[in-house]
């Protein structure tokens, strides 16, 4: 006998259903907000709060996400993609181009905001010509490149810009430390398309709407320049934030609906959490200790569990060997899928796809990004003692 459903059943099960979809969706902010409240209960709230938090990394990342996120609605990127990747060539050129093509736009629009943007692409021209067995493949070194190329650059991942501002690195500090390991990357994407075969392709994309809005691309171009004049300290960042938000007003108001706020609550959780633990004296301590014996480690392995912007902010009050730190949350993004938050977007992403098939992709992803993170953990080994010897 069927019990007819009630309307408190109903709507207690819908409300846990909304709540697992967000739990599901926003599961590194959930994660923040419950490592926040738990704090709490140790370190009582204060006003010494408000000096947990760093505004000028919050007001860069919504700047900067702003911009992107305009640039991206315009067509910018799709439109560059249009141009390199349309026409006849071999299949290891353009698997080659589309690890290329995440790798150096990371560097300035985010590893998130690449593969948002092109591992769909990769994905249509993979259908469209037929090599859907390398889509895995594909997508796996998309994620690498981008989370490698993102390393390049202050703005080219969360973490970088919280450290760059953190620590008041100076450009030449911060592109002298990472250079080495970009150079490193680019014959290693290169040399992965060795293990497809020769074939010549013809990549005819379908053709796009035009709706392009020349004057509003170049507004958001110059509001990108205005960005990195603020994130290397020559424009203050409420100037920029000023100005962002009266260009948004007046030009593209939809765009604030298009930033990932719930990035900027992590940062929040996170910042108070990393406080209120610095406040209790023997978690201090073991994590000082830790920091102090062995920080490159120490980084590469929290990436691996709470990822590398959390690791980054957490272990930044522990030390000041900022290289290893930086390095560590950096190579760090390379190993377990929650390594890095850019990881997880495209392997929704590839999920979308037809035949998608999440065991076999996740075995070629960790057996790629381990072998990744041991190399560039052994490079960053050998770079730090050739230093130290000179």
């Amino acid at each position: 006998m069927n019990v007819p459903e009630t309307n408190n059943t109903s709507f207690i099960r819908n409300g846990f259903l909304i709540i697992a979809r967000f739990i599901k969706k926003e599961l590194v902010l959930v994660i923040s907000a419950l490592c926040m409240f738990i704090s709490m209960f140790f370190v009582p709230p204060s006003a010494a709060y408000w000096d947990y938090i760093d505004f000028r990394v919050l007001v860069l990342l919504f700047c900067l996400m702003a911009v992107v996120a305009g640039l991206q609605c315009h067509g910018v990127f799709t439109w560059l993609a249009d141009c390199i990747l349309r026409g006849k060539m071999q299949r290891r050129i353009l698997f080659l181009l589309l690890f290329l093509l995440s790798f150096f736009s990371s560097m300035l629009v985010t590893n998130d905001v690449a593969l948002i943007t092109f591992v769909p692409f990769a994905i249509l021209i993979l259908e469209l010509t037929g090599q859907e067995t390398y889509l895995i493949f594909v997508v796996v070194m998309q994620t690498v490149a981008a989370n490698l190329g993102s390393m390049a650059t202050p703005v080219g991942n969360p973490q970088n810009l919280y450290l760059y501002s953190s620590f008041h690195l100076t450009a030449m500090e911060f592109f002298s430390t990472v250079l080495p390991y970009v150079l490193l990357a680019l014959p290693l994407l290169t040399v992965s398309i060795v293990f497809c075969p020769k074939e010549r392709l013809d990549v005819n994309l379908p053709e796009r709407q035009s709706s392009y809005s020349i004057w509003r691309i170049v507004a958001y171009l110059i509001l990108f320049v205005l960005c990195l004049l603020s994130v290397f300290h020559i424009l203050h960042f409420v100037l920029l934030f000023a100005f962002i938000c009266i260009a948004l007003l007046i030009m593209d108001r939809p765009i604030f609906k298009k930033i990932d706020y719930s990035l900027l609550l992590t940062f929040v959780c996170f910042f108070v959490f990393a406080g209120n633990i610095g406040a209790i004296g023997s978690i201090h301590i073991f994590l000082q200790k830790l920091m102090s014996n062995h920080p490159l480690l120490t980084a590469i392995l929290a990436s691996q569990v709470i990822s590398n912007v959390p690791t980054a902010v957490l272990l930044s009050g522990f030390t000041t060997d900022w290289k290893a730190l930086l390095l560590g949350v950096d190579i760090g993004g390379l190993g377990t899928p929650i390594a890095s938050l850019a990881s997880l977007i495209s392997f929704r992403l590839y999920m979308k796809s037809k035949h998608a098939h999440a065991g076999r992709y996740m075995r070629t992803f960790i057996l790629i990004n381990i072998l990744g993170l041991v190399v560039f953990f052994c490079a960053a080994i050998l770079f730090r003692s050739f230093s130290v010897a000179s």
